[in-house]
């Protein structure tokens, strides 16, 4: 027994000794090889596999930590920023809607100031032209006729009638005081005529147009342009004495009293006084008429008087703008002396108001009547020579003016009281619409109307003219009825 007992005792003290020499690790693998059976072996193998997995995931978990606690720190200095933003945003939003309201504040208050403009130049531009058209009739009552209407010309002519009426006025003063007893006067001064002796009143074709020169030297002509077949270009002019010579020359008004004054007899108008027709101021000149000073005139329904201008010739083109008023010419007979007749007015239509002809109001009553109607017109594009074909569309409530070839809208707006056309004087197929803003458009009907001719051109821009003003009366009444 002791004996066995031994010989089973010294492998086991090698071994120990042996396990104490080696490492741990190796001693365990040796003892799990071995004296462990393959089961144990292989759930022992996972145990330490599962338990290296074990500290990997707590090596991650540990990580995901970190991470995630810098996530947190990134995500509250994000929210941070974003709030921060934020404020900057509706700071700026603030700030940006403060100055739209005070963008549209200001631009109310420069369309206010631009309208009340607007409104203060139309009323200076009606004055100038009240003014304008008074100063020319007044002129041409004297036979002083500007070549061009500026403020120089104008100047110049009532600087020239201002001369020649003090001239009157102290050549009869000084008469007066005389008792009619005239100074005796060089052999080579006269007294030259004040105007030219032309012939009658229906020759007036046949005038010859003179150079004139007044005080200061100016020239004035004719400034009536070409209106029409009938029309003539024939000068009105008149002679004016040198102002440095006006005291030595009188009127031999005593002689001259004893004349009846220049006269014109059975003073009338011939022709339809429809719109595209002509009309002629004829008569009979008596007691010496050489000249006859004409000026066409509207009266409007609400008893305003309004001179033409540029219609101080004996034949008229009517057209649209006299629709609805009474047409009358005044005429003014002169003899060679200077001295003036009674002025004598007749009306025209015997004093009714101007229609349209039946067939051309039944076109504009069933344009109308439609409520729309399309017109052919030209327009003159860029303020240059190009005439552009467009359909000019008018509506109830508005117009709009199309590019004929490319439907493209060239202009678009709705009716007011701001909108006006402008008819030409004279015999002319085109017109100018005045937009609302204020921008011109030129139009022209030439070689649009069916048959093509001229007297249809200028019947078709008549009509044209005349249902725009329609649908525009309408539009504005019912704005204001609106908003009554």
């Amino acid at each position: 027994m002791v004996t066995l007992g031994r010989r089973y005792r010294a492998p086991i003290i090698w071994h120990q000794n042996h396990r104490a020499s080696i490492p741990n690790n190796s001693s365990g693998e040796e003892l799990n090889t071995r004296f462990l059976d393959p089961e144990i072996t292989e759930l022992y193998s996972r145990s330490r596999f599962q338990e290296d997995e074990i500290v990997i995931l707590q090596k991650q978990i540990a990580h995901a930590c970190l991470r995630e606690l810098e996530l947190l720190n990134e995500k509250h200095i994000l929210e941070r920023k974003l709030s921060e933003l934020r404020l900057a945003i509706d700071e700026k939003e603030d700030d940006a809607i403060s100055g739209a309201l005070k963008e549209l504040t200001q631009k109310k208050n420069h369309l206010e100031e631009n309208r009340r403009l607007v409104n203060d130049i139309k009323i200076a531009e009606e004055e100038v032209y009240k003014f304008t058209s008074s100063l020319i009739s007044l002129l041409a009552e004297y036979n002083i006729r500007p070549p061009l209407l500026n403020a120089s010309t104008l100047t110049s002519g009532a600087k020239h009638l201002y001369q020649n009426m003090e001239w009157k006025i102290r050549s009869l003063n000084k008469m007066q005081g005389s008792k009619h007893q005239y100074p005796q006067q060089p052999s080579n001064q006269h007294v030259e005529p004040v105007f030219d002796k032309t012939g009658f009143i229906h020759d007036y074709d046949l005038m010859d147009p003179r150079e004139t020169v007044g005080p200061s030297g100016a020239y004035f002509e004719d400034n009536t342009g070409d209106g029409g077949n009938l029309r003539s270009n024939a000068d009105l002019q008149f002679y004016m004495l040198n102002a440095q010579d006006n005291h030595e020359y009188s009127l031999d008004v005593g002689v001259l009293g004893e004349f009846p004054f220049p006269g014109i007899n059975d003073f009338q108008i011939a022709g339809e006084a429809r719109p595209g027709c002509t009309l002629r101021a004829c008569g009979f000149p008596t007691n010496g008429t050489t000249l006859c000073i004409f000026q066409w005139v509207r009266y409007r329904e609400n008893g305003t008087r309004e001179s033409i201008e540029g219609a101080t010739v004996p034949d008229y083109v009517v057209t649209a703008d006299d629709v609805d008023t009474l047409l009358a010419v005044d005429c003014t007979p002169m003899d060679d002396n200077g001295r003036q007749g009674e002025l004598v007015r007749v009306f025209a239509n015997n004093q009714n108001k101007i229609t349209c002809d039946p067939d051309m109001q039944r076109d504009i009553d069933s344009y109308t009547s439609a409520g729309r109607a399309t017109f052919n017109v030209l327009l003159l594009v860029d303020s240059s020579d190009d005439w552009e074909l467009t359909n000019l569309i008018l509506r109830r409530t508005g117009y709009q003016i199309k590019v004929r070839q490319t439907e493209a809208v060239l202009f678009e707006e709705k009716y007011s009281s701001d909108l006006h056309i402008k008819v030409p004087y004279g015999f002319s197929n085109q017109f100018v619409l005045v937009t609302s803003s204020g921008t011109n458009l030129p139009f022209s009907t030439g070689g649009t109307s069916q048959p093509s001719s001229t007297e249809n051109d200028v019947r078709l821009r008549d009509i044209v003219v005349l249902t725009m003003r329609i649908f525009q009366s309408k539009a504005v009444d019912g704005k204001r009825k609106g908003k009554a």
